[in-house]
């Protein structure tokens, strides 16, 4: 599912920050455009006015946006749900009416609002019928460092490029220092710093010039080699740089590192799907454990959580059943332990994918296609938890 672009006009920061909560909550990526709807790229999908303070500037502004974007989709929301106010924003062109529920929220505007969304995915889905495929964004988070996902998202990436002969770029957001130039074995002359600051020139032709590519027809925008940047000052633009490349790729891949900030929060409200890489160890588990509840806490839309379990072998002294049981997801993939083959290509730059006989190699394949739908899904078994005391 391509992602929707929302704006929110309201004066008040901390209603803004709420709805935006409870726009991403609902399993359907958006993007939060900042500053005026409308201002960015191709506008918004959905906007949502605040008419709770002054209800008659909140109804001029509906006006506006319907003039100035028919097809959008443009949910108010007031103070109480008064028939003549109802009445007034149709009228105005509101599609939807919601009655404000403070900062605790209720169930009941929160599924009122979900279905929204998921009815204005599904008419723009539906618009956009017969066009270019939606852009689906793979977002790979590792348990903890070393454990697997630079190594997983750049074969993934590499395979998705290679089967199905569609733009593909992969995009490393590593905090401190991103490596996937490097398991590439390319020399990248600009990087996603490059990009974000240069967001108001980011057209097709100018991003030729900031990717480097590999000879698997992948586009790299590989990671910042700033220590301190991107940082939380530049998830708005890494918001902005991830629907921009949207409009451009049919995939997107991200290398987020093994850390949930700023940046990584962005990537993971645009992703389709996010795989947590773990290891079949206690402390992976225990942190894959807190990173599955952190998303659950930012609203991220835990349901897009798979999880891949990486380095099996025969040895295990978990078994894959207490670990489903311990995470509360079912295990989407495992690729198998073999590290003398991974890091003979780490240090040739020539990723897995490429090359022919190992098992691993045959595991990326296997898994990519599963993605692009030439394999069947395997089954998830029931979710629950509770496993060596990790609760």
């Amino acid at each position: 599912m391509a992602q929707l672009a929302a704006s929110i006009v309201s004066h008040d920061d901390e209603f803004k920050r709420q709805i935006s909560q409870l726009l991403r909550a609902g399993g359907v990526p958006i993007g939060i455009i900042e500053g005026r709807a409308g201002d960015s790229g191709a506008g918004p999908d959905i906007v949502v006015v605040d008419l709770r303070a002054d209800a008659s500037s909140g109804m001029a502004a509906i006006e506006r946006l319907r003039a100035s974007h028919p097809s959008v989709a443009i949910f108010a929301i007031a103070m109480t749900a008064e028939p003549d106010l109802i009445l007034q924003a149709m009228r105005a062109g509101a599609n939807e009416f919601f009655p404000y529920a403070g900062t605790g929220g209720s169930r009941a505007m929160e599924e009122s609002l979900h279905g929204a969304v998921r009815r204005t995915a599904t008419r723009r889905d539906a618009a956009h019928a017969g066009a270019r495929q939606p852009c689906v964004t793979y977002v790979f988070l590792g348990a903890k460092g070393g454990a697997g996902a630079t190594t997983v998202s750049v074969n993934c990436a590499v395979e998705l490029a290679r089967l199905t002969k569609r733009p593909t770029t992969i995009v490393d957001l590593k905090q401190c220092l991103g490596e996937v130039a490097l398991f590439l074995g390319v020399r990248p002359r600009f990087t996603v710093l490059d990009a974000i600051e240069n967001l108001h020139r980011l057209d097709k032709d100018f991003l030729k010039e900031l990717v480097s590519k590999h000879k698997s027809g992948l586009d790299i925008l590989a990671g910042s080699e700033q220590f301190d940047r991107p940082n939380s000052q530049d998830s708005g633009a890494i918001e902005e740089l991830l629907r921009v490349l949207g409009r451009m790729y049919d995939y997107i891949v991200i290398d987020a590192g093994n850390t949930i900030n700023a940046i990584v929060v962005s990537a993971l409200y645009a992703a389709d799907t996010v795989f947590l890489v773990t290891n079949p160890d206690v402390p992976s588990i225990r942190n894959a454990q807190r990173l599955v509840d952190r998303v659950r806490q930012l609203g991220a839309g835990s349901e897009r959580i798979k999880i891949l379990l990486n380095r099996t072998s025969d040895q295990l002294l978990i078994a894959p059943k207490q670990i489903e049981t311990a995470l509360g997801y079912g295990i989407h993939h495992s690729f198998s332990s073999d590290y003398r083959t991974v890091s003979t290509a780490l240090n040739s730059g020539v990723p897995l994918a490429l090359t022919n006989g190992s098992e691993l190699s045959t595991e990326f394949s296997k898994f990519t296609r599963l993605l692009i739908g030439q394999g069947d899904e395997p089954k998830e078994p029931e979710k629950r938890r509770a496993f060596l005391g990790l609760l």
